[in-house]
């Protein structure tokens, strides 16, 4: 989306989204500069290159570095995860300018959405583990990761109890 300011100057803006992260972003016309949450950019990013180059990475393809001041609102999830949402934002926002742009930036795939989420627990996993530890028997973590039917785990719980019993005996 884009408006002009009254100074008519061309303003656009991207939302971008990763993990719980969301970032919305405003392209104004200017010398390169990136704000995040009224912060300078680098200081709001920890300094880390890896975030900021992330943050860059669409305006450096196009070679439009310093063309444009990136102001940002983010909120949610970590500093990784908010960089990539940037990243997202300010790739949406240069479509805006140029349909030239879009082919460009859909070729290095900054145009996709990774909707990735956080794992749940396996509740009866963790559930056997605690069992078994209080039960001072030692299976170990890795072989549960190898095997994860329930009735499989089972079975083993109750071999593991019948040789606990005879060594017992």
């Amino acid at each position: 989306m884009s408006f002009t300011n009254l100074e008519t100057q061309p303003v656009f803006f991207g939302i971008g989204r990763r993990k719980t992260s969301v970032a919305k972003v405003t392209l104004i016309p200017g010398n390169g500069s990136l704000v995040v949450n009224h912060n300078p950019g680098d200081l709001y990013l920890h300094y880390n290159s890896q975030y900021i180059s992330s943050a860059k990475a669409p305006l450096t393809t196009l070679g439009l570095e310093n063309s444009y001041d990136i102001y940002v609102n983010t909120h949610g999830g970590g500093l990784k995860g908010q960089a990539d949402a940037i990243k997202l934002g300010l790739a949406r926002a240069l479509c805006y300018i140029s349909n030239d742009n879009r082919s460009q930036l859909k070729m290095k795939v900054f145009l996709s959405v990774m909707h990735v989420l956080k794992k749940e627990k396996n509740m009866v996993y963790e559930r056997l583990v605690k069992r078994l530890s209080i039960q001072n028997v030692n299976l170990s973590k890795s072989y549960f990761n190898l095997c994860r039917s329930r009735q499989f785990i089972l079975n083993i719980i109750q071999t593991q109890r019948y040789i606990v019993m005879v060594n017992l005996l």
